[in-house]
């Protein structure tokens, strides 16, 4: 599609949210900020949540009167969750001169974009993807500087709360079923890893395909093992038939994996198969603090609904746009390197939708969440709630980061 139509597409959805449309327009004076992510597809509930967030960040910025009284244009691109078509958009955004770049969520899109980022001194805020090695390939001594930011859970993170649960519940056997991505693979080995310390034994190791509906016989070969739970790594497309093929086999032990069971077409498409599934959350939408719910409130404003396909996505996208906003503002410049060094030396508090940020980033860490701000959540009732009542009363407390 010509650059002239996209634009058009753009603006034309902007106007239908309600949304200003300085999210397409070109104008003097704008700080241009790329945003890639997955808005077709299998992935596009994470994509569209994350965008929505993006998008309700910039306007609230523009609306006081921008950054030192520049306004935001967010570049919107699909990568449709393809390595090559992130890494095209990535090489876009470089000629196009955007002054940082958010989104990315899935690992594999990460891997394949952040190379351009690096080069060319552009900061990316990660917002959704959980692929450990992101933040950390030029993470010094890697490099001298490092360009890639996250505010989203490492899968290291995600693994370590999973497997957690499990030995809390007196497991002692698993089995892992995992997409066959670079997403899945990285979250297949950290389940190893965090198994292996845990001394939970894995007794069964499955793959899957993307757009794969019938894993029964991947699920046989599994209940076969005799493992007391499985783990799964995935999307909410596949995760669903996988909870209603390991319902449809009869095989009853406790689900359990990624995040992403949380995004609203896994609960949809499993149904009652979906229920009781637990995952790790940085975000659960319609409980918590009182910061959560004016999150909530703006987006229903700017939306015109309750319902967020993905609301993890969505308050890491808000928040990482917050984040890049401050570190603008502080670097008053254009400048990659200012503005990579603004965000490691934040001096300025943020009170996000996800936690109150307080110096998220520095030289050696560039990781905003911390495994102290993970909380499980259970489908239940078709949506996602606290797993437990220890969590329910973190998730109303700030869940600072770990120092």
């Amino acid at each position: 599609m010509p650059f002239s139509s996209v634009r058009r597409a753009v603006l034309a959805s902007a106007l239908v949210l309600g949304l200003s449309p300085v999210f397409a327009q070109t104008a003097p004076g704008t700080i241009l900020i790329g945003v890639s992510g997955p808005f077709s597809g299998g992935s596009s509930p994470m994509g569209e949540s994350m965008r929505n967030g993006i998008r309700l960040a910039a306007e609230e910025i523009n609306n006081i009167g921008g950054i030192n009284g520049r306004k935001i244009e967010l570049l919107e691109r699909d990568d449709q969750a393809s390595p090559e078509t992130g890494a095209r958009i990535a090489e876009e955004f470089v000629r196009r001169k955007v002054v940082a770049a958010i989104g990315i969520v899935n690992t594999g899109v990460g891997l394949a974009s952040i190379d351009a980022y690096q080069k060319a001194r552009i900061p990316l805020m990660i917002a959704v993807s959980t692929g450990t090695s992101l933040t950390r390939k030029y993470a010094p001594p890697a490099a001298p500087e490092n360009y890639i930011f996250r505010v989203a859970p490492t899968l290291d993170l995600e693994s370590r709360v999973v497997v957690a649960d499990l030995k809390r519940k007196g497991i002692e056997s698993a089995a892992v079923l995992a997409d066959a991505t670079a997403y899945g693979e990285a979250g297949l080995k950290a389940v190893q890893e965090q198994c292996r310390e845990a001394g939970i034994s894995l007794l069964s190791e499955e793959r899957f395909r993307i757009g794969d509906q019938d894993m029964s016989a991947q699920l046989r070969r599994a209940r076969a093992s005799g493992a007391q739970a499985l783990i799964v790594w995935g999307i909410g497309p596949e995760l669903a038939a996988i909870a209603r093929n390991k319902e449809a086999v009869g095989w009853k032990v406790p689900l359990v994996g990624s995040w992403t069971f949380s995004m609203r077409n896994f609960i949809d498409l499993a149904g009652k198969a979906g229920e009781g599934v637990l995952m790790p959350q940085t975000f659960i939408q319609d409980l918590g603090s009182s910061a959560k719910n004016s999150f909530l409130l703006a987006y229903r404003r700017a939306y015109k609904t309750d319902s967020l396909p993905s609301p993890m996505s969505a308050a890491q996208g808000y928040d990482g746009m917050h984040l890049l906003h401050l570190a603008l503002r502080q670097a008053n410049s254009d400048e990659g390197p200012k503005i990579r060094e603004a965000l490691e030396n934040l001096n300025s508090r943020y009170q996000g939708a996800i936690t109150s940020y307080t110096r998220p980033f520095s030289r050696q860490d560039h990781e905003a969440i911390t495994q102290n701000m993970l909380i499980t959540g259970v489908v239940a009732a078709g949506r996602v709630d606290y797993a437990y009542a220890d969590d329910k009363r973190r998730g109303a407390l700030l869940r600072m980061k770990a120092q």
